[in-house]
């Protein structure tokens, strides 16, 4: 390591300007999609439950698929099929492949054992806790990083780790908000562990690029970095295993574990985190196992080997325009598969508790962050392709993509099926199709067949989570921290119905998704939204009128069809026709908190929060408000002000003769205002980081009177 930084154990600790080390820079070449990488590593084979879930999950989705598609072409008459009947059998087997996919993989994560990963001691090695923020709220941040930072501590394991907070942020206030908190958080864990910010001026590339110029300039300094995203909290236990299980096999590169969703108190938010912890470890562990070498990234949580990272992992931008060209979205997918491509091992870690996040607080927030992941996932249609990747990367991709196809095809499919309803109901079918025809051609349609099929169908689709309840009922943690076997049975059945009514909605969000993105729509890059926040009657008519439209036409049309036909759709039409209080519902922490009184939705993490949490928890009530406007805070509090410029890098330097003219505006204002409030009010959100970012425009600033 550096010798100019001395331990963090020492209690004292130098540091460069910014609070960062002096720099260190790795290479990270482009990588080429077009060619075969020379292989860096060349890691063995995989453990023995990779071939056996493989052979399960694949077999499994080939058998039902295959008696899908036969029940099919059996209840429509094969030698009788008409064109419609085909396309309908092509989209049914589509999506009935999808879910039994699910299904299949459920399977081998419910009756496969985990293998117990090799650890190795911690040696010398120095681990980044790296955490890319983006205009994020930092209290809650730099509570996590204290907390997992105080564990490290405890554990006798904080002098192989180091916290560095790589920023985007482009407003001033959160900004300013940042450099507070870090400040604080540095004073708080003196002696503990450094504490490393630099906060980026041009964002080029969002979080790839931010990352990317953290290896390029610092990667030099550490051999591992956990990649944490705004909301992550991880274990003392779950760090140093991962280190460890690292330490323990030079061929691995990046070691993914299963983030548990926390923290939330809305509907929706404690839906998603009941879901999480019933019915995640085992789709999770299928997922391990038929990935084994081959894993996948999800872009936090995660350990990550810095100099494989840097030899892999610099993407390419895109060939072509927005939404399709330009820089990767979806990066985890592709640095994964890049690493594997190098010849690294990429791993889950299904087995390790202790890793959590939060999910977004209701179906608007999420809906919003699908949006970018839908742009993201798709991107990869164009990476399908790429030389060198293994097939399970391929299917990590496949998959992806297919998570966002698979909306626009199930409506397709519904679709189809009122088409075919209608031909029935409107056409006079055809008898004798041929001149000296003795007998008739009767129309084929095995209805109970039919029926059997769906029953099937429906088995199918919901296998993941009977095998995760199950499971859950025989696991002490969870069946005793969900409210015993009846809260956790009851949570159950209100889990089933809300997600079928919440379904239809999040299919037609996600069908218009894909539709913007193939029409050219390009996602914009925001903040994600951490807390819940009530959603008033008039912006949830406004956001979700045309999906309860939909809901009474579909209603309308397959009552005037078919009765039974409406009664097999009820659940779809339902959950449209009910999509604004469904939506205003789902960020309701009033709601929420009643379910959890009633001991509906309630996790392990709820019940009995573990000491991390709980100490995360703590120290963000304890933590005093930070300012609203950061720049008046910085003028009138000299403290403040030099803590903020200290633990910054210094601004870039402009071009020679090419100035930039946010600084030369902000100059000129700060200079004829007469007073604070006139300067603030006068100076816009780029002239705010100009100013923030100058020592000698903040003095001006000071003395100004208010």
């Amino acid at each position: 390591m550096d010798g100019n930084l001395k331990p963090a154990h020492s209690g004292t600790v130098v540091f460069a300007s910014g609070a960062m080390p002096p720099e260190r820079p790795l290479d990270m070449p482009t990588q080429d999609v077009r060619l075969v990488q020379q292989q860096i590593a060349h890691a063995g084979q995989s453990t023995w439950i990779t071939w056996p879930a493989r052979a399960l999950s694949t077999l499994g989705t080939l058998g039902i698929t295959g008696y899908g598609i036969w029940e099919m072409v059996s209840i429509a008459g094969f030698g009788n099929m008409t064109v419609l009947q085909g396309v309908m059998i092509f989209f049914f087997a589509v999506t009935l492949g999808w879910i039994a996919f699910a299904a299949s993989s459920a399977v081998a994560g419910f009756v496969l054992p985990t293998p117990r990963a090799p650890e190795a001691p911690l040696g010398e090695s120095r681990t980044a806790l790296l955490m890319p923020v983006y205009n994020e709220e930092p209290t809650h941040t730099t509570a996590a990083l204290q907390a997992m930072a105080e564990a490290l501590d405890e554990a006798g394991a904080a002098r192989y780790f180091e916290i560095v907070i790589v920023s985007d942020s482009t407003s001033a206030n959160a900004w300013i908000a940042e450099t507070m908190a870090i400040d604080r958080l540095r004073r708080a864990l003196n002696g503990v562990m450094p504490v490393r910010y630099r906060r980026r001026w041009h964002n080029t590339g969002r979080k790839v690029g931010n990352v990317e110029e953290f290896i390029k300039r610092w990667g030099g300094h550490y051999d591992y970095m956990v990649v944490l995203d705004a909301d992550s909290l991880m274990s003392a236990a779950t760090l140093v295993s991962l280190v460890k299980r690292m330490q323990a096999d030079p061929e691995l590169a990046l070691l993914q574990t299963v983030p548990t969703l926390i923290g939330q108190q809305s509907l929706f938010a404690r839906l998603q985190q009941f879901a999480s912890c019933v019915f995640g470890n085992v789709i999770a562990r299928g997922v391990a196992g038929w990935s084994g070498d081959d894993g996948n990234y999800w872009g936090h949580n995660a350990l990550v080997r810095v100099s494989a990272f840097a030899q892999a992992c610099g993407l390419p931008q895109l060939p072509g325009r927005k939404p399709f060209g330009g820089h990767v979205l979806s990066h985890d997918f592709i640095e994964a598969a890049f690493l594997r491509r190098a010849g690294w091992k990429v791993r889950m870690a299904p087995d390790l508790q202790g890793s959590w996040e939060q999910g977004p607080p209701s179906l608007v927030d999420m809906a919003i962050r699908d949006r970018r992941w839908a742009q993201g996932n798709l991107q990869h249609l164009k990476l399908l392709r790429a030389r060198g990747l293994t097939w399970t990367s391929r299917k990590h991709l496949a998959i992806g993509i297919m998570s966002y196809l698979s909306s626009p095809l199930w409506l397709l499919l519904i679709l189809v099926g009122f088409a075919l309803t209608l031909q029935a109901r409107l056409i006079r079918p055809e008898y004798f199709s041929h001149s000296f025809q003795l007998f008739p051609n009767w129309p084929v349609f095995d209805s109970e067949r039919m029926v059997s099929l769906f029953v099937f169908s429906m088995a199918v689709l919901l296998a993941p989570k009977t095998l995760g309840f199950v499971r859950s009922l025989f696991t002490a943690r969870i069946r005793r921290g969900s409210g015993g076997s009846i809260g956790l049975t009851a949570s159950m059945v209100f889990e089933l119905v809300l997600s079928a009514l919440y379904a239809p909605i999040m299919i037609l969000i996600q069908t218009q998704h894909v539709f913007d993105i193939l029409t050219g729509g390009d996602s914009d890059w925001t903040a994600q939204r951490r807390e819940a926040a009530a959603l008033s009657w008039r912006d949830a008519w406004h956001l979700h009128w045309k999906h309860t439209f939909v809901g009474i036409v579909i209603a309308a049309v397959a009552w005037l069809l078919s009765p039974t036909l409406l009664a097999w759709l009820s659940p779809a039409v339902l959950g449209l026709m009910l999509a604004v209080p469904l939506s205003r519902s789902s960020g309701s922490v009033r709601l929420g908190r009643w379910l959890r009184y009633v001991s509906v939705f309630r996790t392990p993490e709820e019940s009995a929060p573990d000491a991390m949490i709980r100490r995360r928890n703590e120290l963000v009530a304890a933590t005093a408000p930070l300012p609203k406007d950061g720049l008046h805070h910085l003028a009138r509090d000299s403290a403040a002000r030099v803590a903020h410029l200290a633990g910054n890098l210094q601004r870039p330097r402009d071009a020679r003769g090419h100035p930039q003219s946010q600084r030369l505006t902000a100059e000129s204002k700060v200079a004829q205002a007469q007073s604070l409030r006139e300067a603030l009010d006068w100076l816009s959100g780029a002239e705010r980081i100009e100013v923030a970012a100058d020592a000698l425009l903040l003095e001006r600033l000071a003395k100004l009177p208010d």
